[in-house]
């Protein structure tokens, strides 16, 4: 596990937040939100990222494949108390990106992640248009 990066923990820095409410069904037997919990509220908050992005994504034969999610564990995490979900980018490559996310309950940052993105087609990769990456410049986590 990688130690995140300082400006991952700071929530100012996200260009995009979403408030999500825990449940007691995401306690652990500790009483703590479980890692699985943790990874749904980490997906459901990526969502609302790329709904969030204001340009045409792909053409009808592309897709996007998540390729790689890490996910670091700082702090206990608890219910009834909602966590927000700050997103934005972390990179951009010439067909794949990166979405820094990280969770804070009561201003406190409780875990981060970062998921790795490749934009596809059928053939393999596809490069990144003009349109897209000027939109993710737009959204990029300061201090990444």
């Amino acid at each position: 596990m990688s130690r995140p990066e300082s400006w991952q923990l700071i929530a100012d820095n996200y260009p995009f937040s979403h408030r999500t409410e825990t449940r007691f069904a995401d306690l652990d037997m500790l009483g703590h939100i479980n890692n699985v919990a943790m990874a749904g509220l980490f997906e459901h908050g990526r969502g609302k990222f790329n709904h969030a992005i204001e340009v045409e994504r792909r053409t009808a034969d592309q897709r996007w494949l998540i390729a790689k999610v890490e996910i670091n564990y700082i702090a206990e995490s608890f219910f009834p108390d909602p966590v927000d979900i700050c997103s934005g980018i972390s990179r951009i490559g010439s067909s794949s990106w990166d979405i820094a996310s990280a969770a804070f309950q009561n201003d406190v940052c409780v875990a981060t992640c970062v998921t790795t993105i490749v934009l596809t087609n059928k053939d393999g990769s596809v490069r990144i248009n003009d349109d897209l990456r000027a939109e993710f410049e737009r959204l990029t986590v300061k201090g990444a």
